[in-house]
């Protein structure tokens, strides 16, 4: 007989347990039941800031009906279990439902807290805790022109960026002293609220809200206790979270004086056979609210459930994240409450980075720290601390700027097998050392078999670190080579191109190369001079590293033929140029279709009819769309303001100016932008590789999105951005990309491997970190200043045009070729229409 196993709440630690529980080796023994006042399943509230970026509530949801299904876990939704009955051990649900069990987990969570201010409860008073509420929140701000969020900690910087993306003016109303209170000491506090002024956020402390009334200028006034007001539009309270302990208080089990379900290092509590996990928990008169100690919790139940020994006896609760672009980390004891204990402190106020270290009485052990705008040596003090690892000779060298370019950060050889290094999955260094052992050699390998640096990211760079480090001990040899010609990595090579302004192949590889080539490093190196000098890419010194698609300038189908497909800049095409392209698909007998990136393709065309259309097309005003090239594609556009009510900007416009600029320009893979007039994203921005999205206050702009086999949203990358600055941070940031990518690399794959991720790449683009900001730019202008439309070039040369014939020497054409008609237009016919000999379309010459 299974034991029945429930959990009441299906957040994201009730989520955790019944992973743990239905993935262990004695998880046929059990039968789980899962119960959520939510209408959907588990979803990440680490990243709600992500919908306000784009992301949907799909994208955020960590589990799925089909797996639960899969694994047999029962669960019902949009009911609340409201009522224990210990005596016959079952849980009663608002619905009536009754469900019995032999262990019970709860695991509720936490609710917002809302401070007793009269008039808090006005319709546009809002919390920031689920998926519905930021729902709430959207549909607010779009009547909206201020918000005002109640809470300077973690969670009221995240909606302050919430509303702040949504294009309101933005104010954050703290009762303390300083922003994060907890996690902050005054130095950190200060410099932290400094740039987020910086950024447009108003910020006011020490204010104590009395009472919302009705306002003059807004909907709202907000009065203070000193006598001071300030009117919005909307209130969002986040002002820290409560223990969701109701259910556990009501049917008589212990909870702390202040809340919290009290529960041992089992996580069990007073009720025998019933355990609390997460923020409903409290363990040593603490409550813990980040949520690697929860997920440790989960792991401890499932344990004693399942018969073994592990225990909770607390967690590191040092944080490091990115608020309103901000970094700011904390470690430890970071306020130096420890009787004795020292501190040492670097200020950088032109760079605006302040950190602090706290150090042992005996100055021999890390106890804290607090790191703002430079959070980099994180990974070093998180593991110093956690792990009580000696200090060095000198403790200063582990926060000040290293003058001789050298590291001061321990090697990851220091850390001991035991060393949490994910704490979300509570992955240790000796995990990811035997998953090497096992074979990973790469991030996706160790995530795929660890689950480090699948959740917060936070530890990325350590776990890179430590996986790096293990296959040199493994006497592997982690070579970035392009391949067995050129001893070099595809973004070594194309700083040897451009530093050294080598023009060609040959140059190339009698200078820094052997052999003669293969089909790897030739249309590599053919990108990367086609993205620096913007040569005609058919040149007798190009012609050869070029591929099928590039060496005939289209996309070869399945049946050999090729498709046309003429640039449509922004998608906006007159009825003239529509009509030509009608007249020569009619003469032609070419398949139409109007694709995903607005653009019209004519699918069919014989190699040797390729120079006759695209004469016709050139003489028309048409030019190639590069279909065929690792170049931009298309930038797809909706109507913007100059047709749609929404409309805040003109997206048409941009569009065209967007495309007009890139067009041509090669790179690693091929590039796609996307830009939508207003916050409905009816141009899909944020699944493009650059994304351009309207708000009241400028454009707004996404880097690095793809679809495609493994889609990827795009990153919010810069905010509120007139024209000239927009296209500069593009320019930086695609030069950037063509520099330093890795071969057929596309930019989501680029930012994802990149070390410091959008941080870094924020840095060298926005603020100039690297001090090239100025030098991308030119290169990018350069090849702008070279472009030629490829086909005119090759309708205006009789000699290139000697090339497109399907035999040498002879004017045939493919006799193999047929088709059928369907849906009244042409397509290739199958096998089996070939031999049955269907009537087939008779082609053009």
């Amino acid at each position: 007989m299974k034991k029945r196993i429930v959990v009441v709440g299906n957040g994201m630690v009730g989520h955790k347990f019944i992973d743990n529980l239905v993935n262990h080796a004695d998880a046929a023994n059990y039968q789980v039941i899962t119960f959520s006042e939510e209408p959907r399943l588990a979803y990440d509230r680490v990243q709600l800031s992500k919908y306000f970026s784009g992301s949907t509530a799909d994208d955020l949801m960590l589990t799925s009906e089909d797996y639960y299904n899969e694994k047999s876990v029962e669960f019902i939704l949009k009911d609340k279990v409201v009522d224990l009955d210990l005596e016959n051990k079952e849980v009663i649900t608002a619905s009536g439902r009754r469900e019995a069990y032999d262990k019970l987990v709860l695991a509720t969570g936490s609710f917002p807290f809302v401070p007793p201010i009269p008039g808090n409860n006005g319709e546009h008073c809002l919390v920031y805790r689920t998926i519905e509420d930021l729902e709430a929140i959207t549909a607010s701000a779009k009547v909206s022109k201020v918000g005002v969020v109640v809470g300077g900690g973690l969670l009221g910087l995240e909606a302050a960026a919430a509303l702040k993306n949504s294009g309101l003016e933005t104010h954050v109303v703290e009762f303390a002293p300083r922003l994060m209170a907890v996690q902050l000491d005054e130095g950190g506090g200060k410099l932290l609220r400094r740039k987020i002024e910086a950024l447009g956020v108003r910020v006011h402390t020490q204010k104590a809200t009395t009472e919302i009334v009705a306002g003059t200028e807004a909907r709202y006034r907000m009065n203070f206790a000193d006598g001071s007001h300030l009117e919005t539009d909307m209130i969002l309270f986040s002002a820290g979270i409560r223990p969701q302990d109701e259910l556990a208080r009501k049917c008589g089990i212990q909870v702390g004086e202040r809340g919290g379900i009290v529960v041992d290092n089992h996580c069990q509590t007073s009720v025998k056979d019933v355990y609390s996990i997460g923020e409903s928990a409290l363990w040593n008169n603490r409550i813990y609210g980040l949520v690697a100690p929860g997920y440790h919790m989960a792991k401890v139940a499932v344990s004693h459930i399942t018969g073994g020994s592990e225990q909770f006896t607390g967690a590191d609760m040092s944080t490091k994240l990115k608020l309103l672009g901000v970094d700011v980390a904390s470690v430890g004891d970071a306020h130096g409450n420890t009787p004795g204990s020292l501190s040492y402190t670097y200020s950088n106020d032109v760079e605006e980075v302040y950190k602090r270290i706290i150090v042992s009485a005996d100055n021999t052990k890390l106890l804290g720290a607090v790191l703002v705008g430079d959070v980099e040596a994180y990974g070093t003090l998180q593991q110093m601390c956690v792990n009580g690892m000696d200090l060095p000779e000198d403790p200063n060298a582990l926060i000040l700027p290293s003058v001789d370019g050298a590291s001061h950060a321990m090697g990851v050889d220091a850390l001991p097998e035991t060393a949490q290094i994910c704490s979300c999955m509570d992955v240790s260094k000796g995990a990811i050392c035997c998953a090497v052992q096992n074979g990973a050699q790469t991030m996706g390998d160790i995530k795929a078999v660890t689950k480090a640096s699948t959740s917060c990211g936070g530890c990325t760079a350590l776990v890179k670190q430590i996986m790096d480090a293990e296959l040199v001990k493994l006497g592997v040899e982690v070579s970035n080579h392009i391949c067995e010609h050129f001893p070099h990595s595809r973004k070594e090579l194309a700083d040897i191109v451009r530093i050294k302004k080598i023009k060609s192949f040959d140059e190339l590889l009698d200078s820094h190369g052997k052999g003669l080539g293969c089909e790897i490093c030739k249309p590599a190196v053919g990108s990367i001079l086609a993205s620096f000098w913007n040569e005609f890419v058919l040149d007798k010194k190009h012609i050869g590293l070029q591929d099928t698609n590039d060496i005939f300038l289209g996309n070869m189908q399945k049946d050999g033929t090729y498709s046309i497909v003429p640039r449509v800049a922004g998608g906006e095409i007159t009825p003239e140029k529509l009509i030509v392209l009608g007249q020569v698909a009619k003469e032609y007998k070419l398949y139409t279709k109007i694709t995903g990136g607005q653009r019209i393709d004519l699918f069919g065309a014989q190699l040797h009819q390729l120079p006759a259309i695209w004469k016709v097309l050139v003489e028309a005003g048409f030019e190639t769309g590069h279909a065929y090239g690792k170049s931009l594609r298309t930038v797809k556009s909706c109507v913007g303001s100059t047709w749609c009510r929404y409309g805040v900007l003109d997206s048409v416009g941009m569009a065209i100016t967007l495309e007009n600029r890139y067009k041509g320009i090669r790179a690693p893979h091929k590039i796609k932008f996307g830009v939508s007039g207003c916050t409905r994203e009816c141009a899909e921005a944020q699944g493009k590789d650059f994304g351009v999205i309207a708000t009241e206050s400028g454009w707004n702009l996404y880097v690095c999105g793809n679809g495609g086999m493994r889609p990827r949203h795009a990153d919010l990358f810069a905010t509120g951005l007139d024209d000239a600055t927009l296209i500069k941070y593009i320019d930086r940031v695609m030069m950037f990309y063509i520099r330093t990518a890795d071969r057929l690399q596309r930019t989501s794959v680029w930012l994802e491997n990149m070390e410091g991720g959008l941080a870094y790449l924020k840095k060298v683009v926005i603020d100039d970190k690297l001090g090239i900001g100025e030098e991308l730019e030119a290169q990018m202008q350069s090849s702008i200043d070279q472009y030629q439309c490829e086909w005119k070039t090759t309708v205006e040369n009789p000699e290139l045009q000697k090339r497109f014939k399907h035999f040498i020497n002879s004017d045939d054409r493919d006799e193999n070729l047929a088709y059928v008609v369907e849906r009244e237009q042409i397509r290739p016919a199958t096998k089996e229409e070939r031999e049955n000999k269907i009537e087939l379309v008779e082609l053009v010459d």
